[in-house]
């Protein structure tokens, strides 16, 4: 599966929690915040000044090394 920006975050966790920690390591500290359940990743990104373009392939990078 590949991550997309237009993916709420809770569905993003649901495929790996592992992936909460990508997330935090790359700013968002807010995995676990009522928001996150139904937040795209580009509007996550968005409200903490992140590229979503750079999450997602983070994201992206982490799957596929820990297939």
């Amino acid at each position: 599966m590949q991550i997309t920006k237009d993916m709420i975050i809770a569905d993003i966790i649901g495929v790996d929690p592992a992936l909460a920690g990508v997330l935090m390591a790359g700013g968002m500290h807010c995995v676990g915040c009522p928001s996150a359940q139904g937040e795209s990743l580009e509007e996550a990104c968005y409200v903490h000044g992140m590229d979503a373009d750079e999450m997602v392939k983070a994201l992206n990078d982490y799957l596929e090394k820990n297939k």
